[in-house]
């Protein structure tokens, strides 16, 4: 597995984790940045992904 992917999703996890462990602290914010986590996260793995097509080689 690539290691992009890879230190993509620890860091993922440990952003979600510190969103839901603080949630309290946070308040409101907690809604705006897990939505900020997620598309983080589906626009990271979609670049690495496109990056891996076989079809981008032509």
């Amino acid at each position: 597995m690539n290691k992009t992917i890879l230190l993509t999703l620890g860091l993922t996890l440990l952003m979600a984790w510190g969103i839901f462990h603080f949630k309290t602290q946070l308040g409101i914010l907690v809604l705006p940045l897990f939505i900020v986590l997620v598309l983080f996260v589906t626009l990271r793995l979609y670049r690495l992904m496109e990056k891996d097509d076989p079809k981008a080689d032509d």
